[in-house]
């Protein structure tokens, strides 16, 4: 589904009940956040919650008129949208009773059912790619002929890829270039309401917002008409990708309880959902991996995951995203076959040949503006490779002439494949410790 399709099922809401959220809840975030900020107009009220304040912000803020828990101070603009609201002393016992439940303060949440229709609907299992966008996203590497039309196949399914093979030969930069093929944008919500608790989602180291052009200036600020546009409780972001390593431990995998302000921080796989989650260094992990291989049997079989609040509650998500196991171990030491049998796709990631790694050394020396001569490749294969009986790697290129760099910048000199800065670089990189 195209994103002006998606955008078109997220309107802006024109109603507290097109809100999905009580009035009640409005108003304690509302009295929360005058609380912090002593004096705001209900335009920068709005703002700051994503919702419009005509038909919405405008109920919210005289219920809490009414009922006494603030009361304007002034004006500094035209209209209602321009009252400064003070919260009063009643308001800021309340604020106190709803800063004991939660510190959040921020855009107001959207339903987990919304959420979870909306993963659905944008769910990675329905992009497709074709040759010509598969070849277009690993242009940078270099790989065989029949590892590229083993790809596509496993971008398409949506499901899961086990990338496998010795270090060095490039499969977290395969993994990783697989979002390239991701293409497009999705929608996610800021934050998510479950049970009463908040659980933050959008994050701004994982995931890339994309800013749209501003719309035409509105009289009384951006969000005091609700005429037809998206609800801005939603960030249009690229297609979520997630790499974690060997840092990943199973607290990570269920909603995180922040003691302090009270919210939940979804998990990895939530934030991936629509996109691309990739365990890096699978079995390197502080836990053992069929511990963690129990924990995916269920996602990986029903395409749902269940997730736990502190209350005990259990919740359910679309587990919608392709997963991506990376590793340099054997896989026989790992998994059993029950559980390859829930992997769609198995790709071994094996040492290049000998053109591989001339094509990958190609494309490091003219990164570097360093010269390839026939007679130094030769000379590095033949002493080296050959008579050391040393495997080639696709890392070593970059690495052996980011040696060559080093040594003839201590030089004052320009970076060259002669034999002697050739023997230099090899003797440091790969010396026995």
């Amino acid at each position: 589904m195209s994103p002006v399709r998606i955008a078109q099922l997220l309107p802006r809401p024109t109603s507290i009940e097109e809100t999905e959220l009580s009035t009640s809840f409005l108003a304690d975030l509302v009295l929360k956040l005058i609380y912090y900020k002593s004096e705001m107009s209900g335009v920068e009220i709005a703002e700051e919650l994503a919702l419009p304040f005509r038909g919405i912000m405008q109920q919210v803020l005289e219920f809490l008129k009414r009922e006494e828990y603030a009361e304007i101070s002034g004006s500094k603009g035209y209209g209602e949208g321009g009252y400064q609201w003070l919260i009063s002393k009643k308001g800021s016992e309340r604020a106190l009773q709803a800063l004991e439940r939660d510190q959040y303060v921020g855009p107001a949440p959207v339903s987990l059912d919304r959420y979870n229709e909306m993963v659905l609907r944008q769910s990675v299992g329905d992009f497709k790619v074709g040759p010509n966008e598969v070849q277009r996203a690993v242009s940078h590497l270099v790989l065989s002929a029949e590892l590229i039309n083993k790809l596509g196949p496993a971008v398409n399914s949506g499901r899961s890829l086990f990338l496998y093979g010795p270090p060095g030969n490039g499969k977290t930069v395969l993994a990783k270039s697989i979002v390239r093929m991701l293409s497009g944008a999705v929608y996610l919500p800021q934050t998510i309401i479950v049970a009463g608790q908040i659980n933050r989602l959008y994050d701004e180291q994982n995931h890339k917002r994309i800013e749209d052009p501003p719309p035409a200036p509105r009289q009384g600020g951006a969000l005091l008409n609700s005429a037809q546009s998206v609800d801005e409780r939603w960030v249009k972001i690229q297609r979520p990708e997630i790499v974690v390593g060997g840092e990943l431990t199973m607290r990570n995998l269920d909603l995180i309880f922040d003691p302090i302000s009270k919210t939940y921080e979804a998990p990895f796989q939530m934030k991936a959902n629509t996109g691309l989650f990739v365990i890096d260094d699978f079995g390197r992990q502080a836990m053992p991996p069929m511990d963690l291989l129990n924990r995916w049997i269920v996602p990986l079989e029903l395409r749902i995951d269940f997730l736990t609040l502190q209350t005990g509650k259990k919740i359910e998500i679309p587990f919608d995203q392709l997963i991506v196991f990376s590793t340099n171990l054997d896989p026989k030491d790992l998994v059993d076959e029950a559980f390859l049998r829930r992997i769609r796709h198995k790709l071994l990631i094996d040492f290049p040949d000998e053109k591989m790694y001339y094509q990958i050394m190609q494309r490091e020396c003219a990164a570097r503006n360093i010269d390839l001569l026939p007679e130094a490749f030769v000379y590095l294969m033949q002493t080296h490779y050959i008579g050391a009986h040393r495997n080639l790697r696709s890392c070593h290129p970059r690495d052996l002439l980011d040696q060559i760099v080093d040594i003839a910048s201590y030089f004052g000199a320009r970076p060259a494949m002669s034999k002697q800065w050739i023997d230099a670089a090899c003797d440091s990189y790969f010396s026995e410790l």
